[in-house]
């Protein structure tokens, strides 16, 4: 959210999220506020470098260009210092000499001449060869060029490219020449004072700009290298292109408001597989270790702060393993014993309640959009009054028209829920069923525990979270509006109430706070209700086969606009973008004109045989790619970085199983006659570039087990002195068998056996040693192969 933004006066602001200059993500429009809360969470992977994370909040605008209100931007390497905290940031005003995105390719050379008379004289060289990565303009790619000075205490000289059209990895290929010192000799009135010159204070500067033609040219960032660096050698290097020095230092203190972020930033490298076979193994057994607080998962669960950070890796490798349903099992059993009162059971947040939400997310997001997506888009798209508390009618609101609108609502969905056993995905019945069989035997007493065990978890942290935040679930692209909101969480109230109708004893409308829900409740068939709740807990958590008979519903997996280039030929013979709505599923790939309007093509999944990126030089656009099936390439351009990776990666690994896949692809367009990559005159002739999606995958979870492992071993890493501190706690307990003296060296710790909850720590801590040179070897490898100034490890900043 942000607070006290200018103008003064209520405006409508939305806010987006940018890596250097190019836009990822973009909250809803918040409506005739100063202080907007967005409530919005964006997690993405990101596909290439970046210098810094923007935040940008813009004032809406209907007839204008969106104004630019100002800006908070965080350099990659601070990012560390504001990860897993909410943090206040003053904004800043946008300023067009700090706004600047990509590199450029140089090579400087100091050249001595000698004169006719033998005298010496020294000259510069300047190669600009090629930038990359420059940003878009309006979005569209820039018309770039640079200027090339030496500039000293008494000389300026400036030397211009060519103006490189509709390119953001402009190719200049262009060499001046400058006179650095002059020989005594040299009689022509000089422009400068030999005697003022001083090679020491000298520098080559080199500015990027985007061609206006009719307007402003626009600063696209500077690099500055001394001449002094240069001693009689060549220098070669890429830069990253910098801000102006006096970029973003406004003479302005004025105060333009602040916005407050949540930052979750990870880096890990992560080695070959190899290296973490010892680390792995010793996870995956955690489900076998006796007792399970004494394993490597557990522990890993206990020496971090916060407990979410150790499960997300965890949860993602043990399912990746298929080890999930027997170590969720395990903590479940050991929560239960301390369970004392079945009306209490999974209600708080401890390793297996987390586990089994993290599970559910991860598993079940296909599930939800197939079950809840229609009714939550209507409820969005066509809102009917629902407020039915007294204190919170508007003036002229209808409490019975409101409580049959909310009726007809929670109908909708509950009916939706109840009859979607069908797909529940099956390793959410499977621990489904061990939770129930779990809880039956620790409360053997209770005929309804069985049901209160499955419901706390797939009614009230699975589908009522879902329905109270359908953005966070992927369900709709924003966070609903107040109105929207408020009848999202009466309805998620009410499914929250109804899902724990068949496994309570008491009276269920004695379970309510309000007056008013307990009146609503009143309407409500009990019996009925509850019947259609049991059968549906029975039915997710039996370990039968849920496959439905005949041909099952395609899953919907991503949709959005993007642009695809004409398939046939134009009436005037040239093929352009147009924009399309886009949409997978497991079963078919389509565009349509609009969205929710009929296909006007379609790919079915079977027929994909390559998805893969596309060289910007085919048609000087950036992120696109291309779709290979059995007529011409789909040609595609996504709208930023993340999105295009996003696609790629969703088509791939819905494809990867396809029995004619292609090995060898063209990374260029065919064009004007031939392959611009390979320049084959044929258009049949196979690709010269081997395909990158290779290994057939999960068509439904993609996970990378290193990664996930590798950060394992970063949280091990960070807390290793709490592992040696609970090593040390386990070493007390065993040689003093009495009671404990002093508990708080160890009383947060969960030590059930100490000496095999020793013996895990010392193979942990052996294992993060072996590790940690493995990744300085491959670090120190990684720099002698990479030099600073390379095309992978550019210069920032000044060379000294």
């Amino acid at each position: 959210d942000a607070k006290h933004l200018v103008p003064n006066k209520m405006r409508d602001f939305f806010c987006t999220i940018n890596l250097d200059q190019e836009e990822v993500f973009r909250t809803q429009v918040v409506e005739k506020s100063l202080s907007p809360y967005f409530g919005e969470e964006f997690y993405f992977e990101i596909p290439r470098t970046f210098q810094w994370l923007s935040f940008y909040i813009y004032d809406k605008s209907v007839l204008q260009k969106d104004l630019r209100i100002g800006k908070v931007s965080i350099k990659k390497e601070d990012l560390c210092n504001y990860t897993g905290k909410e943090n206040w940031f003053m904004l800043q005003p946008v300023d067009s000499n700090s706004e600047v995105q990509g590199k450029v390719h140089l090579e400087l050379k100091l050249n001595e001449l000698i004169t006719d008379n033998g005298s010496v004289c020294q000259q510069l060289v300047v190669h600009i060869k090629e930038c990359h990565g420059l940003p878009l303009i309006n979005g569209q790619n820039c018309d770039p060029y640079a200027t090339v000075s030496l500039v000293g205490p008494s000389r300026n000289d400036q030397k211009k490219t060519k103006v490189k059209k509709k390119t953001s990895n402009p190719q200049f290929n262009e060499t001046f020449y400058f006179e650095v010192t002059r020989s005594s000799s040299y009689t022509k009135k000089s422009q400068f004072q030999v005697e003022e010159e001083d090679i020491e204070k000298l520098e080559v500067r080199v500015d990027l700009w985007n061609n206006g033609n009719l307007v402003q040219d626009i600063f696209l960032g500077e690099i500055k290298v001394p001449v002094k660096v240069l001693r009689n050698d060549s220098f070669q290097a890429w830069y990253l292109l910098q801000p102006r020095e006096n970029g973003n230092k406004s003479s302005k203190t004025d105060d333009l408001g602040s916005l407050r972020l949540n930052i979750c930033y990870t880096e890990d490298c992560v080695l070959p597989s190899e290296y973490y076979t010892s680390l792995r193994n010793l996870l995956l057994k955690s489900s076998d270790v006796q007792p399970i607080s004494a394993s490597a998962a557990y522990i890993l669960s206990e020496v971090c702060r916060d407990k979410y950070d150790a499960v997300l890796p965890l949860v993602r490798l043990l399912l990746h393993h298929h080890k999930l349903v027997p170590f969720v099992a395990a903590v479940a059993e050991l929560d239960l014993k301390d369970t004392q009162e079945a009306n209490t059971i999974f209600r708080g947040n401890s390793l297996a309640t987390r586990c089994v939400d993290e599970m559910m997310k991860i598993v079940g997001k296909h599930y939800l959009k197939v079950t809840l997506k229609p009714v939550i888009d209507e409820i969005c798209e066509s809102p009917k009054p629902c407020e039915i508390d007294p204190i919170k009618l508007k003036e002229g609101d209808n409490v019975e028209i409101n409580m049959e609108n909310l009726r007809y609502y929670v109908d909708k969905v509950f009916r939706e829920i109840v009859r979607s056993s069908i797909s529940c995905p099956t390793l959410m019945c499977d621990v489904f069923y061990s939770l129930r069989h779990l809880a039956a035997k620790r409360f053997p007493n209770d005929p309804h525990v069985q049901y209160s065990a499955v419901s706390s978890f797939v009614f009230l942290r699975f589908f009522a979270v879902a329905v109270v935040s359908p953005h966070t679930f992927h369900l709709r692209p924003h966070h609903p509006d107040a109105q929207t909101s408020r009848t999202l969480t009466l309805i998620s109230k009410a499914i929250q109430t109804l899902g724990s109708w068949g496994s309570l004893t008491k009276s269920k409308l004695s379970s309510f706070k309000e007056t008013f829900m307990c009146e609503f409740f009143k309407t409500f068939q009990e019996e009925k209700f509850t019947e259609s709740v049991k059968k549906f807990l029975d039915d997710v958590s039996s370990t039968e086969s849920k496959e439905p008979s005949g041909v099952s519903e395609p899953v919907h997996l991503k949709e959005g606009e993007m642009y695809k280039r004409a398939q046939g030929r134009t009436r005037i013979g040239k093929k352009n973008f147009k924009k399309r709505w886009f949409c997978l599923t497991s079963r078919e790939f389509t565009y349509h004109k609009q969205q929710d309007k009929e296909p006007i093509f379609t790919i079915p999944i079977k027929n994909i045989l390559a998805v893969e990126k596309l060289d910007e030089s085919s048609f000087n656009k950036k992120n696109m790619f291309q779709v290979l099936h059995g007529e011409k390439p789909l040609y595609i351009q996504a709208n930023n970085c993340v999105e295009a990776s996003e696609w790629i990666e969703a088509l791939c690994r819905v494809t990867r199983c396809n029995q004619r896949r292609l090995s060898f692809y063209h990374p260029s367009a065919f064009l004007n006659g031939s392959w611009l990559c390979c320049k084959a005159t044929a258009e049949s002739t196979e690709g010269c570039a081997r395909c990158t999606a290779d290994v057939p995958a999960d068509t439904q979870i993609e996970i990378d087990g290193d990664r996930e492992t590798e950060r394992i071993y970063s949280l091990f890493t960070i807390n290793r002195s709490k592992l040696q501190k609970l090593e040390e706690a386990c070493g007390s307990i065993a040689v003093y068998q009495g009671p404990r003296k002093e508990p708080d060296d160890y009383s947060n710790f969960t030590i059930e056996d100490s000496v095999a909850t020793f013996h895990t720590l010392q193979q942990i801590l052996d294992i993060l040693e072996k590790l940690s040179e493995s990744h300085e070897k491959y670090q120190k490898k990684r720099s002698s192969s990479a030099k600073y100034g390379s095309e992978e490890n550019p210069i920032v900043g000044k060379v000294s």
